[in-house]
């Protein structure tokens, strides 16, 4: 069973974002880039099973401009086999990722898609259910937990909710999007860099894959969130209880 994997190239966490002056987006010009946090906890999912003797192959994707492939290299260095680079120099919104998404699972014909549940850039959390629903594939998103059975061909995913955890048995194939709880991801060691440069990225454009690009959304503008207030120092408990009942009117 091949496994695919979906991940994203987005600003690094630890970097502090900013906005564009003409609030048309965020600044991205000489700014740390490296994937997605949620997308190399998918990543490492598959890898392991692989590793357990559950899949045959891991295949990393990703669409985005050629430095895309600098991130495809870190998933090649994690433990993927190899990867497929879909060049488009503009701005992907979910469905269009989908569409492409779709049209590299009708090629590869992978036993199970993998994404992170969302990405730290948009925060959209949308790609996992519309590829879901254009493969009409069974779904567990914020998965937490995944078992798959070889036999039986399904794969049991523990996923996250507001009220706990919810179990589901999902035949496959299937998409699961990766929780944080999901695994820790591994480092890739140096050894495993030097191996990734050799490996296979093969790239691929909307227009082979027969996907026509185009966006129902418009981005109005990009703004900060406001400045928090400074805080006020108290001299009694009898003060605090009067200002949140009377100013901030939380009691």
């Amino acid at each position: 069973m091949k496994v695919m994997v979906a991940i994203k190239r987005v600003i690094d966490y630890a970097v502090k974002i900013r906005v564009k002056p003409d609030k048309s987006g965020v600044e991205t010009t000489n700014v740390k880039m490296s994937m997605n946090p949620f997308c190399e906890i998918a990543l490492e999912e598959a890898i392991r099973t692989k590793e357990s003797g559950l899949a045959s192959e891991v295949i990393a994707v990703s669409m985005g401009p050629t430095q895309v492939v600098d991130t495809l290299r870190t998933g090649l260095a994690m433990g993927a086999d190899r990867a497929i680079h879909v060049d488009y120099p503009g701005t992907l919104y979910p469905l269009s990722v989908a569409k492409i998404l779709k049209a590299l699972v009708d090629i590869e014909k992978p036993g199970l898609l993998f994404l992170g549940k969302q990405a730290i850039d948009d925060d959209c959390n949308q790609t996992g259910q519309m590829i879901a629903g254009l493969l009409k594939w069974p779904q567990g998103t914020f998965a937490s937990k995944v078992v798959l059975d070889k036999e039986k061909q399904t794969a049991v995913v523990d996923r996250e909710v507001d009220g706990g955890l919810e179990t589901l048995c999902l035949d496959l194939p299937a998409v699961i999007t990766a929780d944080l709880r999901l695994n820790q991801p591994r480092y890739a060691t140096l050894p495993n860099i030097m191996k990734a440069k050799s490996k296979v990225i093969k790239k691929l454009t909307p227009e082979e894959l027969k996907v026509e690009i185009k966006s129902d959304i418009e981005v109005v503008q990009v703004t900060e969130p406001p400045k928090r207030k400074a805080g006020v120092m108290v001299s009694s408990v009898d003060e605090l209880i009067d200002k949140l009942k009377n100013e901030s009117r939380v009691i």
